[in-house]
């Protein structure tokens, strides 16, 4: 090994929100030679410019508004003299563990690590996934970059305003850009429902007289040096324009909401293998990945709607690595975890179950295909319902939940556990 390298227990890439919580966690658990690095200049990932208030409500039962929230963790790690190395680009992460970074204040370090948290966060699907055809004038921005300059930077991106896709940035920004003195003329969403939170859609949209067209698109952009116009259309079940149903809006800035990406290059330089459906790594209940002693936690492992949900994950992978590195994991037999109909991308999605002495049970997240009122959510094997619970609405713009007990999880070991949405309640 260089002289170069230097070595460390454990090394977490992403100094957000799950970063961070993985970070106190482990520490926690008495990983001592720990680190955190961050490309960012300040820690808190996202929630520095998410300066709405929303977040806490289950982590700290009080509502806080995001660099609240980013505050009270960074201030417990400063507390636990958690290193976090900010203004850190990670270059690569190789399969045996070995981090190349590079900072203006140190250079190139390459760290070797003996276990590795992916906590790098997500990035938003650009203009150019969408194929809108039309012009490419200034004045189309994300959601994200959008909160970010007004925000951050104090700079309002336009005056009349077209909001494409209806996830929950998207939904903020509406409100936001209209608090700032914007006119929001319309959130358009592809699909027949929204993807955001409904408490969202009311707050941002309904409470501010802001239509939301749903089963419509974006079909024609104008503008030469600035976007002057945008066209919209209905579309059909197979989501194509319908003719003679455009709308015309004459705007000055479009905003894109259409899409998080979990950031996976990282990931995939290290072997780890992906799931197509939440297109981030494929873990097993302690949220480790197909490498063994590389874990992934946050919205680099799949797209969250909460940040508490995010922390509290997070600080199930900061122990498990903390176990991981202390050598502490008993015999088991391991589980496939399958989507069954109505159901996307569960995680984890497999589960390492010990042979004995099952002390904690293991909550399974999953996002419905579709909209659904009176349904019930059911857990089987191939051989027996395990649960059938009824939900009076399953949304996509909502992560389910489902709770395997240490009792379920003793009649899956070595079975193949299928997590479906019916209409009728199973036995």
């Amino acid at each position: 090994m260089s002289e170069m390298t230097k070595t460390i227990d454990l090394l977490i890439i992403g100094a957000g929100p799950a970063g961070l919580a993985a970070a106190i966690s482990a520490k926690r658990e008495g990983v001592m030679d720990l680190a955190v690095l961050e490309r960012e200049d300040e820690q808190g990932g996202i929630l520095n410019q998410c300066i709405h208030n929303g977040f806490g409500l289950h982590r700290f039962k009080e509502e806080l508004t995001g660099p609240e929230y980013a505050l009270r963790d960074i201030k417990e790690a400063r507390d636990l003299n958690i290193p976090v190395l900010c203004g850190t680009t990670v270059l690569s992460v190789t399969r045996d563990k070995k981090v190349t970074a590079v900072s203006r204040e140190r250079g190139i370090e390459v760290f070797q690590a003996k276990a590795i948290i992916l906590a790098m966060g997500c990035r938003e699907r650009p203009r150019g996934a969408l194929a809108i055809p039309g012009s490419r004038p200034s004045g189309i921005f994300s959601a994200g970059t959008a909160q970010k300059l007004v925000n951050m930077a104090g700079f309002m991106p336009g005056r009349r305003v077209v909001i494409l896709g209806s996830g929950d940035i998207g939904l903020i920004m509406a409100r936001r850009m209209t608090l700032q003195g914007a006119k929001v003329l319309a959130c358009v969403e592809l699909m027949p429902y929204s993807s955001g939170l409904n408490r969202n859609i009311v707050q941002c949209l309904q409470d501010y007289d802001i239509p939301l067209l749903l089963s419509h698109t974006v079909v024609d952009i104008e503008g030469r040096d600035r976007l002057s116009a945008v066209t919209v259309a209905q579309v059909d079940d197979n989501r194509r324009p319908i003719p003679g149903t455009e709308q015309r809006f004459e705007c000055d800035t479009l905003l894109l909401s259409v899409g998080l990406i979990p950031e996976n290059e990282l990931s995939l330089q290290a072997g780890v293998r992906l799931s197509p459906l939440t297109q981030g790594p494929a873990v097993n209940n302690l949220f480790e990945t197909n490498v063994r002693g590389i874990f992934a936690c946050g919205n680099e492992l799949h797209v969250h709607d909460l940040v508490d949900y995010v922390s509290r994950e997070s600080m199930q992978a900061g122990k498990a690595a903390a176990d991981y590195l202390h050598g502490e994991k008993a015999p088991f037999l391991r589980s496939q975890v399958k989507d069954g109909q109505g159901v996307r991308g569960t995680v984890p999605q497999r589960l390492d179950i010990p042979y004995e002495n099952i002390t904690e049970g293991v909550e399974l997240m999953f996002r419905p295909d579709k909209v659904y009122q009176n349904h019930f959510v059911t857990l089987r094997t191939e051989d027996e319902v395990l649960l059938s619970q009824k939900r009076m609405i399953l949304t996509p713009g909502e992560m389910a939940e489902a709770k395997l007990t240490p009792a379920m999880l003793d009649k899956v070991r070595g079975k193949t556990l299928t997590v479906d949405i019916t209409k009728e309640k199973q036995t």
